[in-house]
């Protein structure tokens, strides 16, 4: 199998991010918008190119924010995009057959709604380093914890 590039685009407005929720075969996760990487494009054409396909906006670049390098070989980079004032809506996934789209909403949502499990790949997208965030970090008090299983 072959080694793929995720690119994805960190959209902020205030304390919440952009992000879409994904189904597919009963499971859900949110994250932000972004996908593979397509032959030609550099990786910050291709996080705007995935935010228009996912979000229907239109996007421009601040400055990379991460390269996850991946054990799999899938890296992933991503990019501090701002798009203004467009309201983002729910696009598709043009690699996806029609009536299968797997794209279910998209929303801006604080670090608070979004699943523990889906926060993690925030911070490995860089998001830590994005004005704002770092404060919601030293809020944060010492405890160690760690999900349950049920």
């Amino acid at each position: 199998m072959m080694a793929t590039v995720r690119v994805q685009a960190i959209v902020v407005r205030g304390e919440r991010i952009l992000m879409v929720k994904h189904r597919q075969n009963g499971v859900e996760w949110w994250c932000i918008p972004g996908g593979g990487l397509e032959e030609g494009e550099t990786s910050a054409q291709g996080a705007l190119r995935e935010l228009m396909e996912e979000c229907n906006v239109h996007g421009r670049v601040l400055r990379q924010t991460a390269h996850l390098y991946m054990p799999d070989g899938n890296d992933a980079i991503s990019f501090l995009v701002d798009i203004g004032e467009q309201e983002p809506s729910l696009g598709h996934d043009p690699d996806v057959a029609h009536g299968e789209d797997i794209l279910a909403d998209v929303r801006w949502l604080s670090l608070r709604e979004i699943p523990e499990r889906d926060r993690i790949f925030l911070w490995a997208a860089g998001l830590v380093g994005v004005p704002g965030f770092w404060a919601e970090i030293e809020l944060w008090d010492n405890d160690i914890s760690y999900p349950t299983s049920a």
